[in-house]
C-alpha cells in the first residue's frame, strides 16, 4: 500500500545573524536532544559503510526504530540537511531541512522543514501526532531559546544545564573549590579564575563539561590562557576535574582515542569515518582536555546524532554527490587557505579564497584523481560540482588552518606547572613521539668545580641548589619548562624562542647580581630550536634528536655574561625585534661544531647593554 507523505514546514524570525545562529541550530546532536529525540545506539560495524554512513537504532513508544545514517549535507552558514532511510520502525523515509536568510532588516530567517513518508498505518497515525503535537512546540522553543544565546554572544559550546545538580554534588564541588583556592595563587586574577571554574562544573551543559578545553574557557571569560591551563591542571589534584589526552584525526579533527596518561597514548592510529592511518604526534594532533571528576559530578555522555555539522566546525561545505549527477552552489566563503577533497579518493585540491579570485568555477570528481593547481576563487563564488565518476562520493571543502584553541601536548608538556604537578607522567618505554619544533636551554655555571673547592662542598652544594631555584623561576615565568639537571647544569624547553632568551638574560642578571651579599654566579646558556622527538627517559619526559645535540654544544662557547643562539633563534621575527632594541646586542661569528663537522654553524653572542 502506498501512503501519502506528510509535510510540515516552520518559519521563525529571530534577531541573530545566521553566523552567530549557526553554532547553535547547525548542533544537531543538542538540538535533537532538547526537542526530545530519544538518544541513540549506534553500531559499531567491523566493516566500515562508505561515506561514513553508519548503522543506527533507537527505540520510541515501545518501538524500535532502525535506520542507516546517511552523510549530512550542509553550506555553512546558509543551510544544511539529512535524508535517512528507515529499515526498521513506522517511517519509510525522512527529509529534514534547514536554511538561515538574512533578513534586510538584521535577523534571520531560519526555515525548517520536515518530509516524511510512512511505512504503515502506525507511521500514517504516530507521524503527525509526534511531530505536529510534541516536537513542534520543543521546536519554536528550542530556536527561540538559541536566539537569546546567539543575541548575548553565548558561546554554544559552553552552555549552562537547564537541570540544576542535587545538592550534594554541589555542596561536594564548592568543598573541592574552597581547597582548590587555597591552594592556589591568592592573586584577585586567579582567585576570579577558580571561581568561574567551580561555577562552570556546577552549572554548565553536559555537553560543555563533558570535553572541557581550558583555551576555549580562557577566550570566553576573557581571561589569560596559561592561568586558566594552569587552575584547571591544579584541580585534578584536588580531585575537581580528570585529565584526559585526546588524539585528533588530520582530516575531520575528531577525537579518535584517549587516554589517561601519556603512557596510554597509541602512535599508530585509524580514523574509522575519515578510513586514513595517521601516526600521532603531540604537535598537533593530541590535545589536552579536562571532564569531571565522577565523584564530584557524573557525566554521561549520549549521542542524539551522529552526523551534526558543528561536530566538525572547520568543514564549511559538504555534499553529496551521486554518480552522474551535476549540482550548483553560491558559496560564502572568508579568505583564506581551502582544502576540497572527497571522502573516499586519495589526494586533494587546494583553494585559496581572495578578492581577487574567479567568481566562477566548475569542480569535477575524475577517479585519476586531484590537479596539483592552486584554485582561486572569490569570497563570494558559483561553484559547479560534477561527478564524473560511476559511484557516489562525499565532497568536503575544508579550512586548512587549524584553531588555536587546542592545549596541544607538545605546549603542555613544556610548561613548568605541569611537570611539577605530573612529574611521572612518561610515555611507554621505547615510545618516540614528535613533538614538532622545540627551543632547547643548556646552562651550566662557570668555575663551579673552584667553587666547591674554594668553600666547601657542602656550602657550595647549597648554593647550586640555589641557583636551580632562581633558573626555575625565571623558566616558568616564560612558560618553559625544566627537563632534567645534570650535575650544576640545566636542560629546559620553551615553546617560544624569544621567552628562552629574555629568560635566561634574566636569569643571568639575577645571578650575577644576587640580593643580600651573596656570592654572584655567572651562568653559561646556549639556545637551539628545532623539531624535537620526546621519549621516556629515567622514568621521565624526554628529548632528544639533533636539535637537542647541537642546543647542548652551544652552552660551552658562552663565557657566563651572554647567551649563544644559532641561526634558527636568531631568524625568528619576535628575537629580531628584541636585538633591534638599545637594550641588547648580538655579535655574529662561525664555527665548527663537534658532531657537526660538515659545516660552519651561524652563531650569535647575545648580552644585554
Amino acid at each position: 500500500m502506498a501512503f501519502r507523505e506528510f509535510h510540515y514546514r516552520w518559519v521563525f524570525d529571530l534577531k541573530s545573524s545566521p553566523e552567530s545562529l549557526w553554532p547553535f541550530v547547525a548542533d544537531t546532536n543538542r538540538f535533537n536532544r532538547d526537542t526530545g529525540v530519544p538518544k541513540l545506539d549506534v553500531e559499531q560495524s567491523r566493516k566500515p559503510l562508505r561515506n561514513a554512513r553508519r548503522k543506527v537504532r533507537f527505540s520510541i513508544y515501545g518501538m524500535d526504530v532502525e535506520w542507516e545514517e546517511q552523510p549530512f549535507e550542509w553550506v555553512r552558514p546558509v543551510k544544511f540537511g539529512i535524508e535517512r532511510v528507515y529499515s526498521k520502525g513506522p517511517m519509510a523515509r525522512m527529509r529534514a531541512l534547514a536554511e538561515l536568510t538574512p533578513k534586510d532588516t538584521g535577523g534571520t530567517r531560519v526555515t525548517y522543514e520536515v518530509h516524511a513518508l510512512p511505512r504503515n498505518l502506525i507511521g500514517v497515525v504516530a507521524i503527525p501526532l509526534q511531530i505536529k503535537l510534541k516536537t513542534a512546540p520543543k521546536f519554536r522553543s528550542a530556536f527561540h531559546k538559541y536566539d537569546e544565546l546567539a543575541a548575548i554572544g553565548a558561546d554554544a559550546a559552553l552552555t549552562d544545564s537547564d537541570s540544576p545538580l542535587p545538592e550534594t554534588d554541589r555542596v561536594r564541588i564548592d568543598a573541592l573549590g574552597e581547597r582548590l583556592l587555597r591552594d592556589s595563587d591568592q592573586s584577585d586574577e586567579v582567585r576570579s579564575i577558580v571561581e568561574r571554574l567551580i561555577e562552570f562544573i556546577a552549572t554548565a551543559d553536559d555537553f560543555a563539561v563533558a570535553r572541557i578545553r581550558p583555551y576555549e574557557l580562557a577566550d570566553s571569560w576573557k581571561a589569560p590562557r596559561r592561568l586558566v591551563l594552569e587552575t584547571c591542571l591544579r584541580a585534578t589534584r584536588v580531585g575537581l576535574l580528570d585529565l584526559r589526552w585526546d588524539i585528533l584525526c588530520p582530516m575531520c579533527r575528531g577525537a579518535q582515542d584517549a587516554g589517561s596518561s601519556l603512557k596510554e597514548i597509541p602512535t599508530d592510529v585509524h580514523c574509522g569515518t575519515c578510513k586514513i592511518d595517521f601516526t600521532a604526534n603531540f604537535d598537533r594532533f593530541v590535545e589536552l582536555t579536562f571532564k569531571p571528576n565522577a565523584g564530584v559530578r557524573l557525566v554521561e555522555i549520549q549521542d542524539f546524532c551522529i552526523g551534526s555539522p558543528q561536530r566538525t566546525p572547520h568543514v564549511v561545505v559538504q555534499q553529496l554527490l551521486p554518480a552522474g549527477s551535476e549540482r550548483s552552489l553560491d558559496l560564502p566563503l572568508g579568505e583564506g587557505n581551502y582544502r576540497l577533497r572527497v571522502l573516499e579518493l586519495p589526494g586533494s585540491q587546494a583553494v585559496n579564497v581572495s578578492p581577487q579570485g574567479e567568481r566562477s568555477t566548475t569542480i569535477t570528481i575524475v577517479p585519476s584523481g586531484w590537479t596539483d593547481t592552486v584554485l582561486n576563487v572569490s569570497e563570494r563564488t558559483s561553484f559547479t560540482l560534477k561527478n564524473e565518476t560511476d559511484v557516489e562520493h562525499l565532497l568536503i571543502l575544508e579550512r586548512i588552518a587549524w584553531g588555536d584553541q587546542a592545549a596541544t601536548a607538545a605546549e603542555v608538556t613544556a610548561l613548568q606547572v605541569f611537570r611539577d604537578l605530573f612529574s611521572t607522567e612518561a610515555l611507554r618505554p621505547g615510545e618516540q613521539i614528535s613533538v614538532g619544533t622545540l627551543t632547547v636551554l643548556f646552562t651550566d655555571l662557570r668555575q663551579s668545580t673552584r667553587l666547591y673547592r674554594e668553600i666547601g662542598d657542602a656550602t657550595a652544594f647549597g648554593r647550586v641548589m640555589n641557583h636551580f631555584d632562581v633558573l626555575k623561576k625565571f623558566i616558568a615565568a616564560r612558560d618553559g619548562a625544566i627537563v632534567k639537571t645534570i650535575g650544576d647544569a640545566v636542560m629546559a624547553v620553551f615553546r617560544s624562542p624569544v621567552n628562552a632568551l629574555v629568560a635566561m638574560l634574566d636569569a643571568q642578571h639575577a645571578l650575577a647580581n644576587p640580593k643580600d651579599g651573596e656570592m654572584p654566579f655567572q651562568l653559561k646558556a646556549g639556545l637551539h630550536s628545532g623539531p624535537c622527538i620526546a621519549v621516556t627517559l629515567n622514568d621521565r619526559l624526554d628529548y632528544f634528536g639533533s636539535t637537542v645535540n647541537l642546543a647542548a654544544r652551544l652552552e660551552g662557547l658562552s663565557c657566563g655574561t651572554d647567551v649563544i643562539i644559532s641561526r634558527a633563534i636568531f631568524d625568528d621575527a619576535k628575537v629580531r625585534e628584541l636585538l633591534n632594541s638599545e637594550e641588547y646586542e648580538a655579535s655574529s661569528f662561525e664555527m665548527s661544531l663537534k658532531g657537526f663537522e660538515e659545516e660552519q654553524a651561524e652563531l650569535w653572542r647575545v648580552r644585554r647593554t
